[in-house]
């Protein structure tokens, strides 16, 4: 087992390592995201069907569902889209049970397509280091041993020091940031594979005006936060400095949903009475459409959105 490290090898180690917490979970064992809901997924359906249209309707068009856990999104996708748009999820896990046979599974995204690629909650588990002010004022990484003990250890070097003076300039001794230069070329590298259409990034996240004092790593295990124990029984996440990313709009998740219809309202009593499963239906899609946009959980995601035309 591994001594002191610092905080990106860590999160790799313990999440996408052999054994590690992504390798042997379901997201959805776990904590609930927006992508396991049908309204989520039929917002993305609008999404791609205007992408589509803008696009002059292409002869290849593929939707591209990066870290698609159980593949639920594009399970729901199935259903809403027509057949000429292909499915393709990424994920390191091996293909569930029951998925449609139009999804595609892969552990790598396509070298180039057109479409649309979205990728929930995705970065906030692209591993990271942590930077720690010493009683000099020295910026240091934090380094993490298997039982969750911190430590300092090394100077930041030039490239992360550079982001933090940018992005998260922590000054004072005990301030601690997460250094984000890893999602954001991370994101690069994934919207570089996009040769035209949108790419949407959602996940929890914070900008410049308001980073959270001492930074937000935690872990989440049986549907609970727990202490960030980078020994592979946990998630292991950080929120994202949203606005180091790059995309062309950043806007909050509730935003982003009724700007593309979802309105969420209760379907009338009378179908109760006149079709009792749509009822039943729509009722639980109201519900979800309320959760997605509360701006005390789901509703805070942002959306981080690039168009390429």
């Amino acid at each position: 087992m591994a001594g002191f490290e610092r905080w990106g090898e860590a999160m790799r180690r313990a999440l996408y390592g052999p054994g590690g917490f992504y390798r042997r979970e379901l997201p959805a064992n776990h904590f609930a995201t927006s992508a396991q809901t049908r309204a989520f997924a039929a917002a993305v359906a609008r999404l791609a069907a205007e992408t589509d249209e803008r696009l002059g309707r292409p002869d290849g068009f593929t939707v591209v569902d990066v870290g698609a856990g159980g593949g639920d999104l594009l399970a729901h996708l199935a259903a809403l889209l027509p057949d000429r748009i292909a499915l393709t999820a990424v994920e390191l896990r091996p293909r569930p049970r029951g998925l449609p046979e139009r999804v595609a599974w892969t552990p790598e995204p396509p070298e180039h397509f057109t479409g649309l690629l979205i990728a929930c909650e995705l970065l906030d588990n692209v591993p990271c280091d942590v930077a720690v002010v010493d009683a000099e004022g020295v910026r240091r990484y934090e380094e993490v041993d298997p039982r969750g003990a911190v430590r300092p250890g090394t100077r930041i070097d030039e490239a992360d020091e550079r982001w933090l003076d940018r992005w998260w300039p922590v000054k004072a001794p005990g301030e601690r940031a997460e250094i984000g230069r890893p999602r954001d070329e991370a994101w690069r590298a994934l919207t570089a594979r996009l040769d035209r259409g949108t790419a949407l990034a959602v996940d929890y996240g914070h900008t410049a005006d308001a980073r959270p004092e001492g930074g937000t790593l935690t872990g989440f295990k049986d549907g609970r936060l727990a202490a960030p124990v980078p020994d592979g029984t946990c998630d292991l996440t950080a929120h994202v400095a949203v606005d180091a990313v790059g995309a062309d709009r950043v806007v909050r998740q509730r935003d982003a949903l009724r700007a593309l219809r979802m309105r969420g309202e209760r379907p009338p009593l009378s179908l109760a009475r006149t079709s009792p499963v749509e009822y039943a239906l729509a009722l639980a899609e109201s519900g979800e459409a309320a959760r997605l946009a509360d701006p005390a959980g789901l509703g805070a995601h942002w959306w981080m959105r690039t168009d390429k035309d």
